[in-house]
C-alpha cells in the first residue's frame, strides 16, 4: 500500500509541474519515467497540424525508436493516434504484423512498447512512446497516471504551438463584440466536444492557426453553422 501511495505522490507531483508549466520543452518526456515502471520515454508531434518530429527522448534509445517510426511509416505511435487509445505491447520481441519492419528492427533491443495518443478534441497533436528492456505490462493505474501526462503535454505543446498567433489575435481582438463572439463559440465547442472552457478555446485557437485565420473568423463560422467541430470519421466539418 505504501508502495502504491508513494506512486501517487510522485504523480500528483510531477502533473502538478506540467500543469504550471515548469518543465523545459526538452524535458517533457521526464515525467513519464519519473512515474511509470518504463526504461525510457519520447515525446513527438505527428502529422500536419505540428509537423512530424521529436520534442523530447529521455534517452537515444528513445529517441532511436522515434526516428525508426517516422522513417518506416508504421509503429505504435502512429497506431495509438490513429486510433485514438493507447497501443500496449508488453513483449516487444515478438512479431507483429501490424509493424512488419519495425518490430524486426527492435526485436533484440527492446521488451515492451507504450504508446499513448496526445488529443484534444478533434485535434491530433502527437503521441508518447515508452519502452522497457524487458517484457512488462502497465496496470490500469499506471494507463490512467500515463494518460493524464499525455493530455498536459498535449496541451503544452498546443499552447506553445499558437502562442504567437493567440497575442496576435488578442491585441487586434479587443471589441466587447469580437470577445462575446469567441466566447459564444467556445461555449459551441465545449458542448459539442465535452471539453473544458479553456480547451475549448484552444481548438478554436488551434483551427485559425491552421487555417490562416483568425480566432474571430473561425468563432463567426461556428456560429453561423458553416464549421462543426463535432467528431465525424475524424474530420472538421467546414461547409464554407
Amino acid at each position: 500500500m505504501t508502495g502504491a501511495h508513494e506512486s501517487e505522490d510522485r504523480f500528483g507531483v510531477v502533473l502538478a509541474q506540467l500543469r504550471d508549466d515548469e518543465l523545459p520543452r526538452l524535458e517533457l518526456a521526464r515525467p513519464f519515467v519519473d512515474v511509470l515502471p518504463v526504461t525510457g520515454t519520447s515525446v513527438s508531434t505527428l502529422g500536419d497540424l505540428l509537423g512530424t518530429e521529436t520534442v523530447a527522448a529521455s534517452d537515444a534509445q528513445a529517441a532511436r525508436l522515434d526516428e525508426l517510426q517516422f522513417d518506416l511509416g508504421e509503429g505504435p505511435c502512429w497506431d495509438a493516434l490513429r486510433l485514438e487509445r493507447p497501443v500496449l505491447e508488453p513483449d516487444a520481441r515478438r512479431p507483429r504484423n501490424e509493424w512488419p519492419s519495425f518490430s524486426e528492427a527492435i526485436k533484440d533491443d527492446v521488451g515492451a512498447l507504450f504508446a499513448f495518443p496526445m488529443l484534444i478534441g478533434p485535434l491530433k497533436i502527437g503521441a508518447v512512446d515508452m519502452y522497457t528492456t524487458e517484457p512488462g505490462i502497465l496496470t490500469r493505474v499506471h494507463v490512467r497516471q500515463a494518460t493524464a501526462l499525455a493530455d498536459q503535454v498535449a496541451r503544452i505543446l498546443l499552447h506553445q504551438a499558437v502562442s504567437a498567433l493567440v497575442h496576435e489575435t488578442e491585441e487586434a481582438e479587443v471589441t466587447p463584440f469580437s470577445r462575446r463572439i469567441i466566447h459564444q463559440a467556445t461555449g459551441m465547442v465545449l458542448a459539442q466536444l465535452g471539453l473544458t472552457a479553456e480547451d475549448a478555446r484552444l481548438v478554436i485557437q488551434s483551427h485559425a492557426f491552421a487555417t490562416g485565420r483568425t480566432m474571430m473568423a473561425v468563432s463567426q463560422d461556428l456560429l453561423d453553422g458553416r464549421l462543426d467541430f463535432s467528431r465525424r470519421d475524424g474530420r472538421i466539418e467546414d461547409s464554407r
